[in-house]
């Protein structure tokens, strides 16, 4: 492994070295979306993030093992067990059967990611496919004394694991104070204390989504699924978990203690989340107006948006903040980086257009190697975007012949732009006729050709420059004409 990865950990609040349970082989547990209604922005960005994540570890040598769920049962309204269910409310509204629903908004998901040009993740379970594994996980937490039945509800109880283990670990925050804000106990709450969680709830007549289990009919609560998969497929530790940072207080700080309460042992021993998208500085939600779904950022199709914004640019303007940072999404910001993705696209394009000297003004290994340093750095994408726009400037300025570069850095230069361009942050071209574009402008370039040999200068100027309008430059050299975008 070519130096060493430093990634931070939400459960230390430090960057740690990265070392790997087995290495090269890395468990990286990731979780997925609750798959019933369309991907929202904010899903988006977590999952570019763990995609980036998850090329890097790769590219520098490890097997990685990435899980991503599908949650598509269990999820009521309320972190809290309250509420109707997700599920059954949306198909009840589009008048479909629950899974129904959930091929309908998977597949949504996956079409999403895939225009964003994501690699898919090793394994990808879901948690109807998982019950059989998330009662035999209750039981075993159940045998250990940690949770309880009530009427047919299986709830875990925190009170008794706070007394062995660091129920608030995640987040560092205060007990009393999470117990102080949350509701009294009504007089039919089945809860015996307030933190209380469902692992398992009992049917109601109406529930759709139902199984039978030792405690009666129901269905698993929301948090025992991703605690089950993991250790089915990760083992009982593993290297990385991550998410959304909204996931920590709730979701993965009850992931821990059911983990810990089933096994003794600490599931993850990297806790990565990432930040919240704002709009404007305003965060980002539905009930604010300003909730983006990525077809309307691709169209334009929205009050806060003056134009559309292609997948890749959208993309490239995501792995401009860390991963951990705020991202604010605004019109202005969103130009910036559109004319940044082209500039780096060009330079891309141009690369093969590049002629070798014997002697070169540059070195491109300690370019290259920042690049890898930047990413060691806990994956900062700025820093490394940061050294392609270098990249790109040295590759303008040799095909505007005011540098020189030999064969063997050209050669290292086209490595670099391939591995972190297109192998690290997966983005592409997305000029999908720039064959059909070329085989045309090459016979443009052709007749212009032609007619500065006739000496009509008027007919290549006008050419030149209406070409120039349509946002194509053409670079006249000894060698020939070559052309660009602009």
């Amino acid at each position: 492994m070519e130096n060493t990865i430093q990634i931070y950990n939400t459960l230390t609040r430090k960057k740690e070295v990265f070392e790997p349970i087995h290495a090269p082989n890395v468990g990286m547990y990731v979780c997925g979306p609750t798959v019933y209604s369309d991907v929202h922005l904010g899903n988006c960005r977590t999952f570019i993030s763990f995609d980036l994540i998850f090329r890097y570890l790769k590219y520098v040598g490890y097997k990685v093992r990435y899980v991503r769920n599908i949650t598509d049962a269990g999820h009521l309204e309320g972190d809290r067990d309250e509420g109707d269910d997700k599920f059954a409310k949306r198909a009840k509204l589009e008048q479909l059967e629950p899974m129904e629903i959930v091929q309908k908004y998977t597949l949504g998901f996956h079409d999403v990611l895939r225009i964003f040009n994501t690699l898919p993740p090793s394994i990808e379970p879901t948690a109807t496919g998982h019950i059989i594994e998330q009662i035999e996980m209750i039981k075993e937490i159940m045998a250990n004394g940690y949770a309880y039945e009530a009427n047919g509800t299986i709830y875990f109880d925190v009170d008794k694991y706070s007394k062995t283990y660091n129920y608030t670990i995640l987040t560092n925050r205060n007990l009393e104070d999470m117990l102080a804000n949350t509701r009294e106990l009504g007089g039919q709450d089945e809860k015996r204390g307030r933190l209380d969680f469902a692992l398992w709830i009992k049917a109601k007549p109406e529930t759709l989504m139902k199984w039978v289990s030792p405690w009666g009919v129901g269905f698993p609560g929301w948090h025992i699924e991703c605690s089950a998969m993991s250790a089915k497929y990760l083992g009982k530790e593993f290297d990385i978990h991550g998410g959304g940072m909204d996931l920590a207080a709730t979701h993965h700080t009850n992931e821990i203690a059911q983990s810990e309460a089933c096994s003794h042992v600490q599931p993850a021993r990297i806790w990565m989340h990432t930040n919240m998208l704002t709009v404007n500085g305003t965060r980002m939600s539905k009930s604010a107006g300003n909730g983006f779904l990525p077809h309307e950022l691709f169209s334009g199709d929205h009050p806060l948006l003056t134009k559309g914004f292609s997948p890749m640019t959208v993309k490239f303007f995501m792995l401009q903040a860390h991963y951990r940072s705020t991202l604010d999404f605004s019109n202005d910001a969103l130009d910036a980086s559109e004319k940044g993705f082209k500039r780096l696209m060009n330079a891309v394009a141009l690369i093969d257009k590049l002629v070798a000297s014997d002697a070169s003004d540059f070195e491109i290994e300690p370019l290259r190697l920042r690049c890898v340093q930047a990413m060691n750095d806990d994956f900062n994408s700025p820093v490394v975007i940061a050294e392609l726009f270098e990249a790109s400037r040295i590759i303008n300025s040799v095909y505007d012949g005011k540098a020189k570069i030999s064969v063997e850095e050209l050669a290292k230069l086209k490595q670099l732009m391939q591995d972190f361009v297109f192998e690290v942050f997966g983005l592409m071209n997305e000029d999908s006729n720039n064959g059909e574009l070329n085989s045309v402008l090459n016979l443009v370039i052709d007749i212009r050709k032609t007619a500065k040999e006739n000496k009509d200068y008027a007919t290549s100027d006008r050419i030149r420059v209406g070409l120039q309008e349509m946002g194509i430059q053409l670079k006249d050299s000894k060698e020939g004409t070559n052309w660009s975008k602009i």
